[in-house]
């Protein structure tokens, strides 16, 4: 796709509590949300430039896992995950702070800045797909998954960088993915990446891949 003009949008409202229907409806739409804040936008500054922002789904009943993404769910073959009600403790936060110092602009300082206080159940059911390494116990990477009624979307990720061969943030998309159609789901929303090459383009790498410019449409995302 090229990266044109579009009119500016930057868009937020507040909801503590949003049905798995109305919640289908809204990612339809492009919307977002971290807690309880839900916004939308296409357009960001990004490493000092200007960046056109789109929302990205899968088309999860056409979907299927490229060579390279196979080779990534058999490397952590050897990991034990649990999927259960989300929820932060300390061991995550321990982990975010880990993950965080990869970003050298706009460095997020807690997790509840993503998950609010109540990440389970505001605004809707969200699960946790947490990662450990068998040989002692230690949680590697967690990933939030909220579940709608027809479709789910994920909201964020995090891992330990000192496992980043395994590349994990990919690892949990995948078991993301595995875990809606399993139940039934037709639509796995990814979030935001930008139209021009950034370090969202890991989101670009999925088949059965569509877009939303916010022009009430979703098309194609060509590869």
């Amino acid at each position: 796709m090229s990266d044109q003009a579009h009119p500016l949008l930057n868009e937020y409202f507040h909801a503590a509590v949003v049905s798995p229907a109305q919640m289908d409806r809204l990612w339809e739409q492009g919307w977002r949300h971290f807690g309880d804040y839900f916004f939308r936008y296409n357009q960001t500054v990004m490493e000092g430039q200007h960046q056109h922002i789109v929302a990205l789904r899968t088309d999860l009943h056409h979907a299927t896992f490229s060579k390279s993404q196979r080779r990534t769910w058999r490397r952590n073959g050897d990991l034990e995950v649990r999927l259960r009600p989300a929820q932060i403790d300390a061991e995550k936060e321990a982990l975010f702070d880990l993950h965080k110092e990869r970003f050298e602009e706009n460095k997020p300082s807690t997790i509840h800045t993503f998950l609010g206080d109540q990440p389970s159940a505001v605004p809707c059911p969200c699960l946790e797909v947490a990662v450990y390494r068998p040989s002692d116990n230690r949680l590697v990477a967690a990933s939030f998954l909220d579940v709608g009624q027809t479709a789910v979307s994920s909201i964020y990720a995090f891992f330990d960088p000192a496992e980043s061969q395994r590349r994990l943030g990919i690892y949990t998309m995948l078991l993301e993915m595995v875990w809606a159609k399993r139940q039934g789901k037709r639509w796995y929303y990814s979030g935001y990446t930008t139209v021009a090459s950034s370090r969202y383009d890991y989101k670009k790498q999925f088949n059965a891949l569509q877009y939303n410019d916010f022009s009430g449409r979703w098309r194609p995302w060509e590869l």
